[in-house]
Order: structure tokens, then C-alpha cells, then sequence
């Protein structure tokens, strides 16, 4: 265990081929007021240069390069491990497609103060393009189907009735957590790569008895899938995003779907994707349809404790 450095946040921030995301992010968290922080820019094999670029031009942040991508999970983990042996009090993971609001750290570490058993906190999300319209507000978990909803989804900011509230689930792009609350949880479960998986985190630290909140006051902007939304033959949207949407789902609801809830969630996923499926077919995009198939069959088998689970 290193010393204690001078800082009580650390802020990990991924990068994979991203270095104008990654860029505008950084010039973002330079006009942060309040609370001391370190950020940790976690490399995900990048091939474009990116990191050197950032390297070059943010030196004082920390950089940790993995050699491959290993995804959201994965990466988030090596700074998330690397964070807790240097002794920071607070983890928050920070998706690099987003501009941060300059007191948005000091307002989650209020919230978090004032809050009861705060063991997780999201910011008010707003969408980057359309900052008058709400990108998220936290998540609500219905059991019944097991399906992840996203509170203030599209909503007109100005309509909506803001203050700091419980949730079921907060959001991966931008995430609070007091160290001791993951030391006792653990880390994000490796297996998802990405998508689902600030879910199941969230699922288990309300599991273990702390409580999940909006942190109204604070705000920031995401620009929404940048790493995931590029032109394809089949659209914008990769056969792979699919593929881990289907893997992920099926996985998620082996882990935390219980009793009745079991019959219902299943049999409302399958026939989304079987549904999915039958329109990839009918609209010709059969690489899709395959990987919504193969995410269908690894959600059946993926297995959390595999050294290099089933990876994309």
C-alpha cells in the first residue's frame, strides 16, 4: 500500500482510439473547483496515437496503457485497483465522451455528505447537443422483467421535477463511490466487457445494504454512444453492441433474477431478441441477427470466473 496522496478523488477516465473525446473531457475537468482530485486515464490498447497525444499534452494526470481492449470492465478495473492501492477515499468513473460542469464534483461529495448510507451517486446527465433536455436521472430496476429503465430519459429539463432521490441503478458514465463501499463489494464484474455492467454493480451495493442516489445539483453533459455509434453496412450500431446487449441481458438476469421473477423476466427478454432477430432477417442485416443468436448462447454460458470471459 503506497502513501496517501494529497487528493481524496480519483477520476478514471477511459480511452480507446479517442483522443478529441478524451481531449475535450480533460479541458473540461481543468476548470473543477472544490475537492482535490487526480485523474487516471486508463489506455485501452489504443491505436491512433491517442495516448501519446495525451500524454504530451495533459502530463500531470496518470496513465496506465493496457496492451488490448479490456473494455469497460476491464479497464475501469486497472484504475479502480490502481486507485485503491495509492489510498484515494473516493472513486469516480467518468465515460471521456462527456464536458463536466466546474462545481459537479463538489456538489456529488455534498450530496454524499448530506445523504443517508450513500454508497453510490450519479449527476444529473444532460444531453451534450440538447443541454435543455435530461440524458439520464438515474436508473429504475423492474424486478418483474428484469429491465433497467432510465429515469428522465428525452425529458424537457425545464418539465422535470429535479431533487436528489433513491435509485435503483446510477449510470457508468458518470459514477461516485466512497472506496470503502467497493473494497466491501468489490469491483466491477469483468465478465460484462461492457454494457450491464454499472447495473449489477449497483444491484449489489444496494444488496449489501447501502443506498444509491441523484445528486440533482450536480450536473454534466454526454454526447451519447460516441465510442459505440459509427457507420456501419448494417448501420449505426455494430452486430457487437447487439451481441453484448443480448449476452449481457441473459447474464445479468442468471445473477439477479429471483423466484417468479425468473418465468416473467425470461420470457419477456427471449422474445424481445427472437423479435429482434426475425426483423435483422426480414431487413437483411444478418450479421446482426447472428450476433444477437451467439449473444443469445453466451448469455446462456458466461461464466464470471473465466481468466478472458467470452470477450467480443
Amino acid at each position: 500500500m503506497g502513501s496517501k496522496p494529497p487528493f481524496s478523488v480519483a477520476i478514471i477516465i477511459i480511452n480507446w482510439n479517442g483522443y478529441a473525446l478524451s481531449k475535450r473531457c480533460l479541458l473540461s475537468l481543468e476548470k473543477v473547483s472544490g475537492p482535490a482530485h487526480q485523474i487516471i486515464i486508463v489506455d485501452n490498447g489504443s491505436v491512433d496515437g491517442s495516448l501519446e497525444k495525451l500524454q504530451k499534452e495533459f502530463p500531470k494526470h496518470i496513465y496506465l496503457k493496457n496492451e488490448k481492449n479490456l473494455g469497460f470492465t476491464g479497464g475501469n478495473n486497472i484504475g479502480i485497483t490502481h486507485a485503491l492501492e495509492k489510498g484515494f477515499d473516493y472513486i469516480l468513473l467518468l465515460n471521456n465522451d462527456t464536458v463536466v460542469s466546474p462545481d459537479f464534483l463538489e456538489e456529488l461529495l455534498k450530496a454524499k455528505d448530506k445523504l443517508s448510507n450513500a454508497g453510490m451517486l450519479q449527476p444529473l446527465i444532460l444531453f451534450l447537443d440538447s443541454p435543455d433536455k435530461i440524458w439520464s436521472a438515474g436508473g429504475k430496476y423492474l424486478k418483474t422483467f428484469g429491465v433497467a429503465k432510465t429515469l428522465g430519459d428525452h425529458a424537457v429539463l425545464a418539465n422535470y421535477s429535479l431533487q436528489d432521490k433513491k435509485l435503483d441503478w446510477a449510470t457508468g458514465c458518470c459514477m461516485l463511490l466512497p472506496a470503502e463501499v467497493i473494497k466491501k463489494v468489490g469491483l466491477l464484474e469483468n465478465a460484462y466487457f461492457a454494457y450491464f455492467e454499472d447495473v449489477d454493480w449497483s444491484l449489489r451495493i444496494r444488496n449489501a445494504g447501502y443506498n444509491i442516489y441523484l445528486a440533482s445539483q450536480s450536473t454534466i453533459y454526454h454526447e451519447g454512444s460516441a465510442s459505440s455509434k459509427k457507420a456501419h453496412d448494417e448501420g449505426t450500431l455494430s452486430p457487437t453492441v447487439f451481441y453484448l446487449h443480448a449476452r449481457n441481458q441473459l447474464f445479468q438476469l442468471r445473477r439477479h433474477s429471483k423466484g417468479l421473477h425468473i418465468l416473467t423476466a425470461w420470457s419477456y427478454h427471449l422474445l424481445k431478441y427472437f423479435a429482434w432477430m426475425s426483423y435483422f432477417c426480414l431487413r437483411g442485416r444478418f450479421k446482426k441477427m447472428k450476433a444477437v443468436g451467439r449473444g443469445i448462447l453466451h448469455g446462456l454460458r458466461l461464466d464470471h470466473t473465466q481468466a478472458d470471459p467470452l470477450c467480443p
